[in-house]
């Protein structure tokens, strides 16, 4: 396996979204692992693109058989990432990226040791509650309720590889390129990657 596999978990109202998204654009060797949910689709979600949107039982049977790599429950909903898509594209070498809170962070680290664990900060406790806000999608109690959370998900910030502050977006996809070039370089996988030409260079004909 040569491609890298990085995770990315965030405070609710971070910019992660945004962040994934802008960093995706701009890397196209990197690919986004679509996550199953049971939660019902906010407008604009399509599926297999946003998610795949499937009933809690559906679910309940896929967890059951094994096919998820990392699985959470979040505000009511679970979430799931699919092991054997990731493996296959790994294999290709694609580099996957896993968009999931922190709890499913720890699971993948364990299966995943080699993986690079990324999180994402606000840039003040005043930016998180407008970024919420601003959404206009949901409620008041659910943005009081994420905004409860946010003391639980900060506290594993140090459990991370790396940790990006998202106050301007330019300069949060700067940083968060860079962790990527410099996954792809790693010593291992430009072994594998290179043997060919390693082979070559240290058997001259």
């Amino acid at each position: 396996m040569s491609g890298s596999l990085f995770v990315i978990s965030a405070p609710s109202g971070a910019g992660k979204t945004s962040l994934v998204h802008a960093l995706l654009n701009s890397n196209a060797q990197l690919d986004l692992s679509v996550s199953y949910t049971t939660r019902q689709p906010r407008e604009g979600e399509v599926e297999g693109v946003a998610y795949h949107f499937v009933s809690r039982d559906t679910f309940v049977e896929m967890a059951g058989r094994g096919e998820f790599l990392e699985s959470a429950e979040v505000y009511g909903n679970l979430y799931g990432t699919s092991q054997t898509w990731i493996s296959q594209e790994n294999a290709k070498d694609r580099d996957i990226l896993l968009e999931i809170d922190w709890q499913g962070a720890m699971q993948v680290r364990r299966l995943f040791p080699q993986c690079i664990s990324i999180f994402i900060l606000p840039p003040s406790l005043d930016a998180l509650q407008q970024r919420l806000n601003g959404r206009g999608t949901d409620s008041r109690e659910v943005i009081n309720r994420r905004m409860a959370a946010v003391r639980d998900d900060v506290a594993h910030v140090a459990e991370f590889d790396y940790v990006i502050i998202n106050d301007d977006l330019n300069e949060a996809l700067r940083e968060l390129n860079a962790v990527v070039l410099a996954a792809r370089l790693r010593g291992i996988s430009q072994l594998t990657r290179h043997q060919t030409l390693i082979n070559q260079l240290q058997n001259p004909e």
